[in-house]
């Protein structure tokens, strides 16, 4: 499904991101880990080809993401907040990216009507922009963008930051929902380790831009091994 290969890139003499070769099969949840300044963001900015590599590339469904546009209509990503449109209501954003994806009119509001709980009655149906809401509402109104669509990859940078406990809970019980009932596969990158534990099928590890773990997520010993990577 999504292959990286010699990928690098550097910001001056600073290594951002080197991984030599990562293979994420169809249907995996796999969150990425590590402290600030990893290199966890530019690997998604260059997966989704906000970035340009200095050398390697990404391949998804074996086509490089660089050079071919086919994966903009399969994936659904939000990255921050500069994803959003601020000068459209959410219900107008909703609409834009389903046109954009090719959904009906009535698909839309179906889809979107399934995020109810976890727009908390704050999102929908509300007359104001996208720039007069909160942190947590925009970061709602972006995620809930990425997966109506039902994106064949979905990729999510800190999918947690901003929510309150009881949205946090409903993310996670959303990507759980969209991977079992559409095969999604799904990135995520996340500082909240119990949620990652709790979603994720396999767990990568980064730091300093290299991925210096990689684990299933089938054992209790190997989560307690990366749990024990942050206590040092």
């Amino acid at each position: 499904m999504i292959e990286i290969n010699k990928l690098t890139k550097k910001f001056g003499v600073y290594t951002a991101v080197n991984i030599p070769e990562l293979k994420i099969e169809k249907g995996e949840i796999v969150g990425l880990i590590g402290n600030n300044g990893a290199g966890k963001t530019t690997t998604f900015r260059l997966m989704l080809d906000l970035l340009e590599a200095d050398r390697g590339n990404v391949l998804m469904k074996g086509k490089d993401v660089s050079k071919d546009e086919e994966w903009k209509t399969y994936t659904g990503s939000f990255i921050d907040s500069n994803f959003l449109i601020d000068f459209f209501t959410p219900d107008e954003y909703f609409g834009f990216i389903g046109k954009v994806y090719k959904l009906k009119n009535n698909e839309i509001k179906e889809r979107v009507a399934m995020f109810e709980k976890f727009a908390s009655g704050e999102i929908l149906n509300q007359k104001k922009y996208i720039r007069h809401f909160s942190s947590g509402n925009r970061q709602k109104i972006g995620i809930i963008a990425a997966m109506m669509i039902h994106p064949e990859i979905l990729i999510l940078d800190e999918p947690f930051n901003f929510l309150d406990p009881s949205s946090q809970i409903e993310m996670k019980h959303l990507l759980q929902s969209l991977n079992a009932q559409c095969g999604t596969t799904i990135i995520l990158s996340s500082h909240n380790l119990n949620y990652v534990s709790d979603v994720s099928s396999r767990i990568l590890l980064m730091e300093r831009g290299d991925i210096i773990q990689d684990v299933k997520n089938n054992t209790p010993e190997n989560i307690a091994a990366i749990f024990r990577y942050f206590e040092k």
